[in-house]
């Protein structure tokens, strides 16, 4: 660490940070058309230096926050950023992460300075950004049948919308009006980071304002460094590999390998993470580009800290990160992605996890259900005569965990959370009320999965069932995975169980639907989703 003058000033200096990024959430959430966003909360803000390090995080979307740094060296990269101005962008292959999460960049410019001293950005998943399939999560082949791709670009010049951007972008998406309202939301997020930064230089003014903030901020990122090391110094010296399957790509049956070997040397107090041996790049939509891979090993390895340890760029410092070129976990052009950020995220923190269980075992929890279970519907509203698309992640079961000295309750482990969002998304279901008003659909059911858990010392929760009917003819499509190799358990644990989808029509007949598809369903098709389960932890008693 720095020669931190005052570790009560740093704490202080610390919360500010923190809070300025939990609301600029705020804002986001409050002003948002969609309920995606609105009410599912599929968003994040964060907070940048001058150096477009990570200096504070909202407690938001991991998928979206690891990979945020990358999104503002792209835009500091490709333009010339100017006091008003709002850079946009979404390509997964230059710092985005898949096309619907949009990014906005806003520079902050202090003291008449002629480059940023701080950036604020805002990311939100929007539910619809063109391409073949409503809501743009279909199993396409290559990202040009995603949807509208876009480069580091500015939406807003001095302050003024360009217009040229914007009427392209509202052009090329099913739904422009509630992506014009999301996007508004996302410049009054930026705008809300601005203005509380600008306040705290001011508040640091006697004590040399932007010099004092840019002080703190160092002592900041050193400190979590050195939070990291010290954890780091803690874990056994070696090497720990692990492997987990992806299903399929939606194209082919064939199981996608993703493999990592975790190697820590106490001593140096770093680590490094080599994905090396994982599959090729396919050629369905669950290709993870390098900043979702980097996102993963972010959180993970985040997750070894206390919950108030500072969330920046000095976390991963003692970190190395491998990732093939042209692999599943860091795929080149024109790879379809859109599954990438959803299902592989999923399973490169299952496999990370898995890895880090054989390092520290009373540490880590048996597996999380392990997909994202994504659900698109789009078709014609017939109250209004216009566009409508619905997309949700639906939750499934927490895998149960040890507590710290291995022991929990009567000697058992922890049982899993039933029915929750779990490691890369940190977002909610759509309230049965917000969904129903919004769309022409109507929730036949939403319950707990009985016996869904794995068994043992310590039972994995369980995961949901969820009943969709469509009063509108719609396109309805699933990119989900643990279907095939299910949630694995931990110290005996048994693993828990896959997940499953059926369509079933007015007359009772139901089709057991593959986890990566897309097809049209009739008004009064229902959609009946059961998400899988959490690996159980330790063995069961006799």
């Amino acid at each position: 660490m720095t020669d931190s003058r005052s570790p009560i000033e740093l704490a202080v200096f610390q919360s500010t940070m923190h809070s300025i990024a939990e609301e600029m959430g705020a804002a986001l959430r409050r002003t948002a058309i969609s309920p995606n966003i609105k009410e599912r909360r599929d968003y994040s803000c964060a907070l940048f230096d001058a150096q477009q390090r990570v200096i504070a995080m909202g407690d938001h979307m991991p998928v979206h926050l690891g990979a945020m740094p990358m999104s503002v060296q792209a835009v500091v990269s490709a333009l010339e950023l100017r006091e008003g101005d709002i850079a946009i962008l979404n390509d997964p292959f230059a710092g985005g992460t898949h096309l619907p999460d949009i990014t906005l960049v806003l520079p902050i410019f202090v003291g008449g300075k002629s480059s940023p001293a701080f950036y604020a950005a805002s990311r939100a998943h929007h539910s619809d950004v063109g391409g073949m399939y409503a809501g743009s999560m279909g199993p396409a082949r290559e990202i040009y049948q995603e949807g509208i791709r876009i480069p580091p670009v500015l939406l807003m010049r001095g302050g003024s919308l360009v217009h040229g951007v914007h009427t392209m972008l509202l052009a090329n998406v099913r739904t422009p009006q509630e992506r014009e309202g999301d996007l508004a939301a996302q410049i009054g997020a930026c705008r809300v980071g601005e203005r509380r930064i600008l306040e705290v230089v001011a508040k640091y003014s006697p004590q040399g304002g932007l010099a004092k903030v840019e002080a703190l901020t160092n002592e900041l990122i050193a400190y979590s460094e050195h939070l990291m090391r010290a954890e780091l110094r803690q874990m056994p010296a070696g090497s720990f590999s692990a492997e987990d399957f992806l299903d399929d790509d939606g194209v082919t049956d064939t199981p996608i390998r993703i493999a990592v070997t975790l190697t820590f040397d106490p001593a140096k107090a770093t680590a490094a993470i080599d994905f090396t041996g994982s599959a090729p790049q396919v050629q369905g939509s669950i290709n993870a580009v390098f900043p979702i891979t980097w996102s993963a090993c972010f959180y993970t390895l985040r997750c070894l800290l206390a919950e108030d340890a500072p969330a920046t760029a000095g976390l991963m410092n003692p970190i190395t990160v491998t990732a093939p070129p042209g692999t599943i976990v860091n795929a080149v052009p024109p790879a379809a992605v859109a599954g990438g950020n959803v299902e592989a995220s999923q399973r490169i923190t299952d496999v990370l996890l898995r890895a880090l269980a054989k390092a520290a075992p009373h540490r880590v929890p048996a597996a999380s259900y392990g997909t994202m279970n994504n659900l698109t519907i789009g078709g014609i509203d017939p109250r209004t005569s216009t566009p409508f698309t619905y997309y949700e992640t639906i939750a499934g079961g927490m895998g149960a965990r040890p507590t710290p000295d291995g022991k929990g309750p009567d000697g058992k482990g922890i049982d899993g959370i039933d029915g929750i969002h779990c490691h890369m998304t940190n977002s909610l279901n759509t309230p049965v009320e917000a969904l129903e008003y919004a769309y022409p659909l109507r929730v036949r059911s939403y319950s707990y999965r009985p016996n869904s858990g794995g068994a043992g010392s310590a039972r994995g929760g369980h995961g949901l069932i969820r009943e969709i009917e469509l009063l509108t003819p719609a396109q309805v499509t699933l990119l989900s995975d643990r279907r095939k190799f299910a949630p694995y358990g931990l110290a005996g644990g048994n693993h828990g169980a896959t997940g499953r989808a059926t369509l079933i029509k007015p007359t009772g007949e139901s089709t057991e639907l593959p986890g990566k598809c897309t097809q049209y369903a009739e008004a009064g098709d229902v959609i009946h989703i059961e998400t899988p389960g959490g690996g159980g932890w330790g063995k069961g008693r006799e």
